[in-house]
């Protein structure tokens, strides 16, 4: 953890209170002249300082931006976000989240950035990603698991971020395999992918994009129908930092359960949250179309889908259209 952070995380622990330079130096162990000069730097990025002779520092405000200090200072997991690495703009997080843990980045991992330029989802397809608005990460994970236990993560992930969608009292559902839905529209997308070799797993990223504080006249034309934002739901701007240090913590707690004790537990959250059971679906994958009735997942996390004919067919991965409401 690097001075500002150090900082940061000293003024979280003491809110609304004034911190002398002597502790903050003794707490960073650095010069209370190095204490100074990251707090000015801390003003050029936005947070906001009383400064009072004898009394010390109080933080008064802090910026909605996604930096790894403004994070970690909030963090309180063991593991995940953890080690965080904060990006302004980039073509993509994937990439340099794959980049990094073949270089050996610890679990827990995230790249995060403020602005994509170049994001796609899944099938290739494009994820809207302008600045100042949503939250836009890679999570480097390094479980123990069967090869064929992958897909179970993206079911994880989207439990953990239904449940901190609904700390802000939002109404929210899951899309199998990989979409979460407030109000009828989507406001989340995750991609897993898979780095493995014929013994193991190497390493997961699971790429997160959330739209946070977009407005409904930032949504572009074509997306207006289908996508939504949390603000707009709300009614109010949220703090994405806030945000992602409650989803670390929601995902921690799962994560950790699901290696300790598999998949049962998380598929009874995910089937209570799903948009996609007892629903007639239309089921598209490379090779054929299924229609009929969707009507749960089996213990590996695959969706089942009965035809008309009573067949039951194990979908691994497809798009889905709903025939009925």
């Amino acid at each position: 953890m690097n001075i500002k952070q150090e900082i940061l995380r000293a003024f979280r622990s003491h809110p609304d209170d004034f911190i002398s330079g002597e502790f903050l130096s003794q707490n960073c162990n650095c010069t209370r002249a190095a204490v100074w000069k990251h707090i000015e730097e801390l003003r050029q990025d936005g947070y906001e300082f009383e400064a009072v002779r004898k009394s010390g520092y109080r933080l008064i405000s802090s910026p909605d931006y996604v930096s790894a200090e403004e994070i970690l200072s909030l963090m309180k997991t063991e593991v995940i976000g953890q080690n965080i690495v904060s990006y302004d703009s980039v073509p993509t997080t994937q990439t340099i989240a794959h980049d990094v843990a073949a270089q050996g980045a610890p679990e827990g991992t995230i790249i995060i950035a403020n602005e994509q330029t170049g994001s796609k989802g899944r099938f290739g397809r494009v994820w809207h990603s302008p600045a100042n608005t949503g939250i836009w990460m890679s999570m480097i994970l390094r479980p123990v698991i069967q090869i064929g236990r992958s897909p179970q993560m993206t079911l994880v992930t989207a439990v953990a971020m239904a449940k901190t969608i609904q700390e802000y009292d939002i109404d929210v559902k899951i899309k199998w395999p990989n979409d979460v839905f407030v109000s009828g529209k989507k406001v989340c997308g995750i991609l897993t992918e898979l780095n493995a070799e014929a013994d193991g797993i190497n390493y997961l990223v699971i790429g997160i994009g959330i739209n946070v504080n977009t407005q409904a006249d930032d949504i572009p034309e074509e997306f207006k129908d289908i996508a939504t934002s949390l603000r707009i739901a709300k009614g109010e701007p949220i703090r994405r930092a806030t945000f992602i240090q409650s989803f670390c913590l929601h995902f921690e707690q799962m994560y950790l359960e699901y290696i300790q004790n598999g998949f049962g537990s998380i598929k009874e959250e995910w089937e209570a949250l799903s948009m996609s059971l007892n629903r007639r679906v239309t089921v598209r994958t490379l090779q054929k179309v299924v229609e009929g009735e969707a009507t749960g997942l089996n213990d590996e996390g695959v969706l089942l889908v009965r035809d008309d004919e009573g067949g039951v067919h194990r979908v691994y991965s497809a798009d889905i259209e709903y025939s009925e409401s």
